[in-house]
């Protein structure tokens, strides 16, 4: 990056409030004053977006976008790539709040993205590097990601995965209105839509950890969804319909 570029780091909540405190703190230590931090928070029960609203008054690198309801991971994301646009970020990163994704890891991708337009963080560009799963939830990942790149073509070994950084222009490029899906599927459409509409895609390996607070959102109906998805993305592709 240049002295001048600003990157947004991304993260949706919903009851996180045994993680937000951590991640948020190690985040406004660990990186300059050109990293900044948005929570997208659908109303947590548990305090989390009262929290983070109530510390962005002390740090000015730290935002908060509160919604009325849980609305889904692929809304937040939306909602946050508006506020990043809107904002003049150059970098925009997705990140969970669990520290299922390491936030040591944010350099890397800062780094990685120079020749790319996005960078993935993979668990299984160079073996799996998921620690703590069981197996069934492994396997399920795993094969997704296989099905995904077969029905699709996109050339990405883990487009499921949630830890990513775009360049700005990608998001301006893509129609975020038109974006309705949540989950694994988000994250599928997000990356194939910026392949297809020509932008470099580059890799980066990463190590996945199973969260130790908080319970996991994931639910067979996003797993259905990403499922269907794919033949969508597909079909919308052949057609040239896909915005």
């Amino acid at each position: 990056m240049t002295y001048m570029e600003k990157t947004l780091i991304i993260i949706p909540t919903y009851n996180e409030i045994n993680n937000i405190k951590n991640i948020v703190q190690l985040i406004l230590d660990s990186y300059d004053n050109l990293v900044e931090i948005l929570i997208v928070d659908d109303n947590s029960p548990d305090g989390t977006g009262t929290w983070v609203e109530e510390e962005s008054k002390k740090h000015s690198r730290l935002h908060i976008l509160k919604r009325e309801k849980k609305l889904g991971l692929g809304t937040a994301y939306c909602a946050g790539f508006q506020f990043a646009l809107e904002n003049d970020f150059d970098y925009i990163m997705e990140m969970d709040a669990d520290f299922s994704h390491d936030p040591k890891e944010i350099g890397n991708f800062l780094i990685a993205i120079g020749p790319y337009d996005l960078v993935v963080g993979s668990r299984y560009l160079k073996g799996i590097t998921v620690v703590n799963w069981p197996m069934q939830r492994l396997l399920l990942s795993w094969f997704a990601n296989k099905y995904t790149r077969l029905i699709t073509g996109l050339p990405i070994s883990d487009a499921t995965g949630g830890f990513k950084c775009f360049r700005r222009r990608v998001l301006e490029a893509i129609d975020l209105n038109n974006i309705h899906s949540n989950g694994y599927s988000f994250q599928i459409e997000m990356t194939f839509k910026a392949w297809k509409k020509g932008f470099k895609i580059g890799e980066i390996p990463i190590v996945f950890t199973e969260r130790e607070k908080g319970s996991s959102k994931m639910s067979k109906k996003i797993v259905w969804e990403a499922v269907f998805m794919v033949w969508k993305l597909r079909i919308k592709s052949i057609l040239g319909i896909l915005k």
